[in-house]
């Protein structure tokens, strides 16, 4: 009985942490939520805590005509759609290969595959080569660079070698399969788990992306959504320069500044949610695979 009690006890505990954890998990997101759909001085004031105040749909209605976040929102698709498949195009095949223990030379090409995971020449070397290569300002661009990675090549190798069974590949040589047949019949079949978890690590990796967009484009129509959401982010800054004060400008001019100023910290919250949808919507439908993916092949029998 009182060891019952001490594991009651503990059982507690763990659940009051982990409702803590989820409570700071989960209040960002619904408090950017709530703010996007209250009064902007209210937001901005800090009335703003656990219900929208002055409830107002102003700040969706920038958004949607907002020319300039709709196509950093196209843009923003693209490169996480075509840039996913161009990483799991390089990443599947690669750690299919590398699970192979008859592969020539396989200990040699893991290490330049670790090698290129420790170390790399750098932004300025990086940038020269791609200005080089003429892929400035180029959709592209953004999708060639970091096509792999190689921490996830390696999970993906430990799922080929572990979770599917070589007799498998066995039948398949005996009745004349090729590597090619194998790969595409057997092991692309059996690997929806992992190929799922994949796609889920690239695709918000590419969507949260906006580095290498400041650093390989220039052109206002080739930005991200994450880029178009930064800009917003610091339009509230900009109008706290000394051109606001400027005894040139009219009362008007000055309170209308003031309102866009305010209008800034609800316009955020909103640009946040809606640039988070995609990835909120998406997730759902991926979770039944991702523990799963990344489980399966972590022990051995």
């Amino acid at each position: 009985m009182k060891k019952k009690k001490r594991l009651s006890m503990f059982d507690a505990c763990i659940y009051a942490i982990m409702i803590v954890i989820l409570v700071m998990v989960l209040y960002p997101l619904y408090f950017t939520v709530i703010a996007s759909f209250s009064n902007a001085r209210a937001v901005a004031s800090g009335q703003v805590v656990w219900k929208p105040v002055g409830f107002t749909l102003e700040a969706y209605k920038h958004v949607f005509t907002y020319k300039a976040i709709w196509k950093g929102y196209g843009n923003s698709l693209f490169y996480m759609i075509v840039g996913t498949l161009f990483n799991l195009a390089l990443t599947i095949p690669a750690a299919y290969g590398m699970s192979k223990k008859f592969l020539p030379g396989r200990g040699a090409i893991m290490t330049v595959f670790l090698i290129t995971m420790y170390f790399g020449g750098g932004m300025i070397p990086t940038y020269l080569l791609v200005k080089n290569l003429g892929l400035l300002n180029t959709r592209m661009t953004l999708v060639i660079l970091s096509g792999l990675s190689i921490y996830n090549m390696i999970v993906t190798r430990v799922y080929f070698s572990t979770s599917i069974p070589g007799t498998l590949y066995e039948a398949a040589e005996i009745d004349g399969a090729s590597e090619m047949k194998k790969f595409v019949s057997i092991a692309l079949p059996l690997a929806k788990p992992i190929i799922a978890v994949m796609a889920l690590y690239y695709g918000v990796s590419r969507w949260n992306s906006y580095y290498t967009a400041l650093i390989y484009t220039s052109r206002s129509d080739l930005e991200p959504l994450q880029v178009v959401l930064r800009k917003v982010l610091l339009l509230g800054q900009s109008v706290l320069n000394d051109e606001l004060w400027d005894s040139n400008l009219e009362m008007e001019e000055i309170l209308a500044r003031i309102e866009k100023m305010y209008m800034a910290y609800t316009l955020k919250y909103a640009v946040v949610f809606v640039a988070s949808a995609p990835l909120l919507i998406a997730y759902p439908f991926v979770q039944k695979y991702f523990v799963k993916g990344v489980m399966i092949g972590a022990l051995k029998e």
